[in-house]
């Protein structure tokens, strides 16, 4: 039976505080990504969010990473924040014309909603439609993570699932979850259980997703997992344990 492949790993590398808990100190920080690839197989980038990356960037973190390295990337804050989704249509094919440089190291996007962005079936519609429609990000797979409750409804999942695009389930003691699988992957983002971007999570509370993660995985799933509670280098700290709990090297 076929299985998924398992990607773990933390939302962010470049944090000063993580030199001695965990980059030696004196590694310069141009040599962490090398580094922090040797003990994980993903990271997902939060600097994509706040600007525009620039391709020979992309072309350089390809270079430092090993050849089964996989990025996830998040989407342009005007995208989702500023427009609202409306009239993005440049500003999707400008940020994939640039992120295309990570080539095949490039996994998924992950378009973050404000909490304030509530539901709008035909924006979201029309939205998936153009993402299938120019080239690079029709060939990258796609999660979005709504912080508004009022879209963890079945319209929402239908349209998700109509373009193979996730249902981002986010662990954090503020926003809305739901655990739908929309697409032939998992993305899973942890915040902090208990204090938001802080709180550390326990080996129960870890081995409650690897089970979860492990049945996912014998349904074929892929699943990316990301831990964004990177305070007291937490992050760094769950994204080996789960790896651990789950079985898998």
């Amino acid at each position: 039976m076929a299985t998924g492949g398992l990607y773990i790993g933390t939302s962010g590398y470049n944090y000063p505080h993580w030199r001695e808990r965990f980059y030696p100190p004196e590694m310069p920080a141009r040599a962490w990504l090398g580094f922090y690839a040797e003990h994980f197989n993903t990271v997902e980038l939060n600097v994509t969010f706040y600007r525009q990356v620039q391709p020979r960037t992309f072309e350089k973190w390809h270079e430092t990473t090993p050849p089964d390295f996989r990025f996830a990337l998040k989407g342009h804050r005007f995208i989702t924040h500023l427009r609202r989704l409306s009239d993005v249509g440049e500003a999707v094919a400008s940020f994939f014309r640039c992120a295309a440089h990570l080539e095949e190291k490039l996994a998924v996007v992950l378009w973050q909603f404000p909490p304030s962005f509530q539901s709008d079936e035909a924006l979201l519609a029309a939205f998936c439609a153009l993402l299938r429609e120019i080239p690079p990000a029709a060939r990258t797979r796609h999660a979005f993570e709504f912080r508004h409750r009022s879209w963890f409804a079945p319209p929402t999942y239908r349209i998700l699932a109509a373009g193979n695009f996730a249902l981002c389930i986010g662990d954090s003691p503020r926003w809305p979850q739901a655990e739908e699988i929309t697409a032939d992957f998992v993305y899973l983002r942890f915040h902090g259980g208990k204090q938001l971007y802080r709180s550390n999570y326990s080996t129960a509370e870890l081995g409650t997703w690897a089970r979860r993660i492990e049945g996912w995985l014998g349904q074929g799933l892929d699943v990316y997992a990301y831990f964004n509670n990177d305070a007291e280098g937490h992050a760094l700290h769950n994204a080996a344990e789960l790896r651990a709990l789950v079985g898998r090297p």
